[in-house]
């Protein structure tokens, strides 16, 4: 196999790997921007509690205003009906006296009795009238308020039926999504891996056909090269996949208790020739005690993995880094430190979500990284935080339970 044929291979490889992994990330980028599906959900319903018995609160008041509206148009009517009545008693009873004074005046008495039946009869008949108004107006009032009640009983549950409806729907398209959604990532990181993997091997055969001479020296340091681009590749491929199974609760951790500080010896060991080849010193410092906790060696590999590069990443020519592990009482913790270009301190935080740059403008991976490193640390049980002032470098640390 020729050179020449080897890199033509390799570009048309390449070209499809890029766009592969270019749908990937765009098809998972939506997906991975909504939340945990089951905490989603669970703050949905928790939501959709809270706004029912909001509504309910302001049902209740607004039948109470409208209670006490119509109480207090029900009182000013009998206000002014009980004003009216008065009025009219008064007159009645000017009558009555007016009758009285000219029947002394006549020396006919028996004109008294006659109006004071009549104005008894007038105000037998008021009163009468005031009751039976009274009643019709108590018992319209009664009617209109149950009817209100009626409707409103009907109106709730006919409207939280449509909202449920309506939620249902949405969490049925939803899990229709994260369905595609995982199919097309089994399928495309399958596919991805087997190019990759064919990349590699071409990459192993070009390297041991090499002739000793120049041509075959720069054959050597263009297959290494293709090697680490592959790496790179299947690293970016593996984090895709790690965030899609996060997302659907079914991140792997294996726990198992063994000593840290083997964990730590193997990623110092992974990455002292990258180290070296950057000119950056890259060393440890670990308790002589057994740092023994419980955890799966591979992800927190992994995760000291995504720390180093990290360190490596901001670190310039001639800058430190240090793998630190020591001994608590409540737990083992782990720091990387390192003497690089620091994080500023708004940024402490956000470095550990998902996409997440320290830089606006920084294009230098996924950031994915740390947001995974917190996803299996917290799933272990631990916690993990960073440290760090601008131009004096930053640390990473993170604890492990016993």
């Amino acid at each position: 196999m020729s050179w020449d044929r080897v890199q033509e291979n390799w570009k048309k490889i390449s070209g499809g790997t890029k766009q592969a992994l270019g749908s990937l990330a765009r098809g998972s980028y939506g997906a991975f921007h909504s939340n945990n599906l089951s905490q989603e959900r669970g703050r949905t319903n928790e939501s959709l509690r809270a706004e029912r018995e909001k509504a309910d609160q302001a049902v209740a008041a607004k039948q109470e205003n409208v209670a006490q509206h119509a109480d207090a148009v029900v009182g000013r009517a009998r206000d002014n009906a009980d004003a009216v009545l008065s009025v009219a008693r008064e007159n009645a009873d000017a009558v009555l006296d007016a009758a009285r004074d000219r029947a002394d005046e006549m020396g006919d008495p028996g004109v008294v009795p006659s109006v004071e039946r009549r104005v008894i009869e007038e105000r037998v008949l008021a009163d009468e009238i005031i009751r039976g108004e009274r009643d019709i107006a108590d018992e319209t009032l009664r009617q209109e308020r149950e009817e209100y009640a009626r409707t409103l009983k009907r109106f709730l549950p006919l409207e939280r039926e449509s909202t449920d409806r309506y939620l249902l729907t949405e969490r049925i398209r939803s899990d229709d999504a994260v369905a595609n959604r995982d199919d097309f990532l089994a399928i495309v990181t399958h596919d991805l891996r087997d190019l990759i993997g064919g990349i590699v091997m071409s990459a192993t055969v070009l390297a041991k056909r090499a002739p000793q001479n120049e041509d075959g020296r720069n054959t050597l340091a263009e297959t290494r090269r293709i090697e680490r681009y592959a790496a790179r590749m299947n690293r970016l491929i593996g984090d895709l996949v790690d965030v899609a199974s996060i997302d659907a609760g079914k991140l792997a951790i294996a726990p198992v208790p063994q000593d840290l500080a083997i964990v730590i010896a193997e990623a110092e060991d992974t990455f002292r020739a990258t180290a070296s080849d950057r000119g950056i010193l890259l060393g440890t410092q670990i308790d002589a005690a057994p740092l023994l906790a419980a955890l799966d060696h591979d992800r927190i590999l992994q995760v000291l993995a995504n720390l180093i590069s990290n360190s490596l990443k901001f670190t310039p020519q001639g800058g430190k880094i240090t793998i630190c592990g020591e001994s608590e009482a409540a737990g083992i913790r782990l720091s990387v430190v390192d003497t690089g270009s620091g994080i500023p301190d708004d940024a402490l935080e956000r470095i550990f979500d998902r996409f997440a740059q320290v830089g606006r403008n920084d294009r230098r991976g996924l950031g994915l990284g740390l947001y995974i490193s917190r996803c299996i640390v917290e799933a272990h049980g631990g916690r993990i935080w960073a440290q760090s002032r601008p131009g004096a470098g930053s640390t990473i640390l993170l604890t492990l339970p016993r």
